[in-house]
């Protein structure tokens, strides 16, 4: 038998020939069987059969196909699973440097000893992230030709891929090769692909001496490929986008307030919508271009939230912007305005009240015009809370605008509160569905007499955001003009209240 048959199918006859144990062994009793092995290229299943005279038949199956379609099955299995992976990976972040990493290290660990992740050039220089099998993704800059390696230009430009067999290892240059891979054996260069342009190419290597890329493994890094870039090209367009938005976004979102030629100024903004940073709410402060002039105040609600109302915010912003040399009539700058809008093809609307405030002495001289926005508050030195005697029609809906000016004088510590309706109509409290209302701002407001602008505005946000809770709000908006104190001396004995000089 030993020079008849297989090593496999004899020992199998001999174990068949020996006599049955007395008593089964602890670890299973007698051996199975059903033996498997090959002969030359083949696979096969023998099945014996004792006969009565003791002599054994085998009888053979050749299971060679049933085995290749159930290990194609196995690795079919395994590639499904490891692309499942690689997108779950990938698609977790929209960082471009992130995917960037992964998509390496994935590649090293599945599909190759080594791979690279090479982006389209900047100027003169290819981003490269490279991995070794078992190692960490280094980023690194090549001033480097893609044209020295075949293949990897058309990849970058998202030409098909070419096969490794025409790629010769021998002329890769020094900068594909990671330090410490050794003598590269094979090379598979497949393009990334992304939405609308190429996110890059993935450069796979193998060392000398081991298996080269079959046509399968090369088909599969094409599969995974495809998955990596775009993920890639997803971060690079949310990149790009980001960018764009927070340029974009610096010009729409509520300027930092402070003391403007002697008039203390502070604003607070809250967007309807937590995750969102501008709205349908703004305010300006403009200081006088000559010094002793007024400065502009501007607070206005547009109609609508959201970026669509932003963008209209931006349009007034700028607009208003614009007129400034008309800063000190009111009325001229709301009809101006209003023909803006009008002759603008959009059906929003918006309300807004001008400030016009100059120090003079220790007091600050206002002029307040409303054009269909709540009129300001004042709040006196006393705590007495006054409303403004101004009101106005709003901006850009009808052919004119017709708005009434007042005028009002702040003694040192008093101030001027300009708000959106998005506070007083706020909804919540206990029950959930009481409006804030104007009562209660103004008597939020008699208890910050004699405040810092600053303190009123964070007061007037504390109390409104406390109210509403988690509910739903409109954008809410809120500037304060304050007269500054004047300073406080300490009296000399240390007992009497002193007094303020101007």
């Amino acid at each position: 038998m030993p020079d008849a048959v297989p090593a496999w199918l004899s020992d199998a006859h001999a174990r068949c020939l020996l006599p049955p144990p007395a008593e089964p062994s602890a670890a299973g009793g007698a051996i199975d069987a059903l033996v498997e092995g090959p002969v030359g290229d083949r696979c096969y299943e023998a099945h014996p059969t004792v006969r009565e005279d003791g002599t054994v038949v085998w009888w053979l199956i050749d299971d060679t196909d049933h085995r290749l379609a159930r290990e194609a099955l196995r690795i079919e299995r395994e590639r499904t699973a490891f692309l499942a992976q690689a997108s779950n990976l990938l698609l977790s972040s929209l960082n471009l440097e992130r995917c960037m990493d992964v998509t390496a290290q994935m590649a090293a660990e599945h599909l190759a000893d080594a791979a690279l992740v090479i982006s389209p050039a900047h100027g003169h220089d290819l981003p490269i992230v490279s991995c070794l099998r078992g190692g960490t993704p280094v980023s690194s800059r090549v001033t480097a030709l893609a044209e020295d390696v075949p293949g990897l230009a058309e990849a970058l430009q998202g030409f098909p891929p070419v096969p490794s067999r025409w790629i010769d290892p021998a002329n890769a240059p020094p900068w594909l090769i990671p330090d410490g891979f050794g003598v590269v054996g094979s090379i598979v260069i497949t393009p990334l692909p992304g939405h609308g342009i190429p996110a890059g190419a993935l450069v796979l290597l193998r060392r000398a001496g081991g298996d080269g890329f079959s046509e399968e493994e090369e088909v599969f890094a094409r599969l995974f490929a495809a998955r990596a870039g775009a993920a890639m090209s997803a971060a690079r367009l949310y990149a790009e986008q980001a960018s764009i938005s927070e340029t974009l976004m610096r010009d729409l979102l509520p300027p930092f307030l402070h003391q403007v030629s002697g008039v203390e100024y502070a604003g607070g903004y809250r967007a309807s919508r937590d995750h969102e940073r501008i709205g349908g709410d703004f305010y300006d402060v403009h200081p006088a271009a000559v010094e002793g002039d007024a400065s502009l105040v501007v607070l206005g609600d547009v109609c609508g939230k959201g970026l669509e109302a932003a963008v209209m915010t931006g349009k007034i912003r700028n607009t208003l912007h614009a007129l400034l040399p008309m800063a000190d009539d009111h009325q001229r700058m709301l009809n101006l305005l209003n023909t803006a809008l009008l002759s603008t093809h959009n059906a929003r609307f918006a309300t807004m009240v001008l400030a016009s405030a100059v120090r003079e002495g220790s007091a600050v001289k206002l002029r307040l015009t409303s054009a269909g926005h709540p009129a300001p508050l004042i709040v006196r030195g006393n705590g007495t809370v006054e409303e403004s005697a101004t009101q106005g029609t709003l901006v850009g809906a009808l052919p004119t605008v017709t708005a009434e000016t007042a005028e009002v004088t702040l003694a040192p510590g008093e101030t001027c509160v300009l708000y959106t309706d998005g506070i007083t109509e706020a909804r919540g409290g206990p029950l959930g569905d009481a409006m804030f209302g104007e009562t209660r701002l103004q008597r939020v407001l008699a208890e910050c007499a004699g405040m810092s602008a600053e303190v009123v505005v964070e007061r007037v946000q504390m109390l409104a955001s406390e109210w509403v809770g988690t509910g739903a709000h409109d954008d809410m908006a809120v500037v304060v003009i304050t007269a500054p104190k004047t300073n406080h001396l300490s009296a000399v004995d240390g007992h009497t209240r002193g007094r303020f000089t101007a």
